[in-house]
C-alpha cells in the first residue's frame, strides 16, 4: 500500500505538470473505485483551474478555483500516470489539461477513492477530522506523544499506526523509525520512556524525509507518476529483512505479527 512518502512523491510529481493548469476534460471510465465517483465530479472540474496541490496523511489533494478540492487515496495499488502513450484497462479516471497533458489514475485492485470536498470544509471532513499531527509538522513533539500514549497498554508499534496519534504513518516507516530509535515494537506504549520518545520524534521525521527524497518505496505495484520506481526500499534496515543480519549489531532480524500486520525488528538493538 502506498504510504505517506509515496503519496507525497506522487503529489510533487503531479504538481509539476498540473499546478496552474486548466482541466479541459475529465473522464470517468468506470462508476468508481472503492466507492462511486462523486456525481458532480465531471461538472465541477471541467474548465476549472488547478490552484495548488497538497497532502494530508495518505491522501492527495488537488485544489481548484471553484472552491472545491479533489481528494484521492491510492488504496493498495493506485498510482497516477503522466502522459501515458495509451490508456489501459486499469486507468479509471483521466484528466486532460488545456496545454495538452493527460493524467490517468490507474488502480488495478480498485481500493482507492476519489472525493470532491468544499475546500473550506476539508479539516471537518470525517476522514480528516480525527487525524493526528503530520509527521513532518511542528505539532508532532515528544510531549504530544507522551500525552497521547499515557496509560496505553497496546504496543507502541500499533499505537503509531493509529492515525489519531500521528497522521499518515504506515507499517514500513514505523518499523524503520522504531529501529532507529532503539525501541522494542512490543513495548506497551504507556511505558516508553520520555527519553525514548524524544529519540523517536526526530527518527520519524528523518525516515519520512529520506523516503520522500528517494521517491518512496517500491515493493510491488507502486511507481512514481513519471514511471520511475521508489528507491527507499534499498535502504531498509529491518523491514522485510527477517533472518538477515542487523545493519547495526549483526544479530538476525526477527519478524512477528502485531494486529494482523508483520513487524520486523532487531531484538538485540531494540529493547
Amino acid at each position: 500500500m502506498p504510504e505517506l512518502p509515496e503519496v507525497e512523491t506522487t503529489v510533487r510529481g503531479l504538481a509539476r505538470v498540473l499546478d496552474g493548469e486548466r482541466i479541459a476534460r475529465i473522464e470517468t471510465r468506470r462508476a468508481g473505485l472503492r466507492r462511486p465517483f462523486p456525481p458532480d465530479l465531471v461538472q465541477v472540474l471541467t474548465g476549472a483551474t488547478v490552484t495548488g496541490l497538497g497532502r494530508r496523511a495518505k491522501y492527495g489533494l488537488i485544489h481548484v478555483d471553484r472552491g472545491q478540492t479533489m481528494v484521492f487515496h491510492l488504496g493498495m495499488s493506485g498510482r497516477w500516470r503522466i502522459d501515458p502513450d495509451e490508456l489501459g484497462r486499469h486507468d479509471h479516471l483521466v484528466l486532460e489539461t488545456g496545454s495538452g497533458g493527460r493524467l490517468a489514475l490507474c488502480d488495478p485492485r480498485r481500493f482507492g477513492s476519489v472525493d470532491l470536498i468544499a475546500s473550506d470544509a476539508l479539516e471537518a471532513w470525517p476522514a480528516f477530522a480525527a487525524l493526528g499531527p503530520e509527521p513532518l509538522g511542528q505539532a508532532l513533539t515528544s510531549a504530544h506523544l507522551r500525552a497521547a500514549l499515557a496509560g496505553r497498554s497496546a504496543a507502541i508499534k500499533l499505537m503509531l499506526l493509529d492515525q489519531r496519534i500521528v497522521a499518515g504513518l504506515g507499517n514500513i516507516y514505523v518499523c524503520e523509525a522504531l529501529f532507529r530509535a532503539r525501541i522494542d515494537p512490543r513495548r506497551a506504549a504507556g511505558t516508553v520512556s520520555a527519553a525514548a520518545l524524544a529519540r523517536l520524534v526526530p527518527e520519524i521525521r528523518g525516515v519520512i524525509a529520506e523516503a520522500i527524497e528517494a521517491g518512496g518505496s517500491t515493493l510491488r505495484d507502486y511507481m512514481r507518476p513519471d514511471g520511475e520506481l521508489g528507491y527507499f526500499s534499498k535502504q531498509f534496515d529491518v523491514y522485510d529483512r527477517a533472518g538477515q543480519a542487523c545493519t547495526c549489531c549483526g544479530a538476525p532480524i526477527t519478524r512477528i505479527s502485531q494486529g494482523g500486520r508483520s513487524t520486523w525488528f532487531c531484538p538485540a538493538c531494540q529493547t
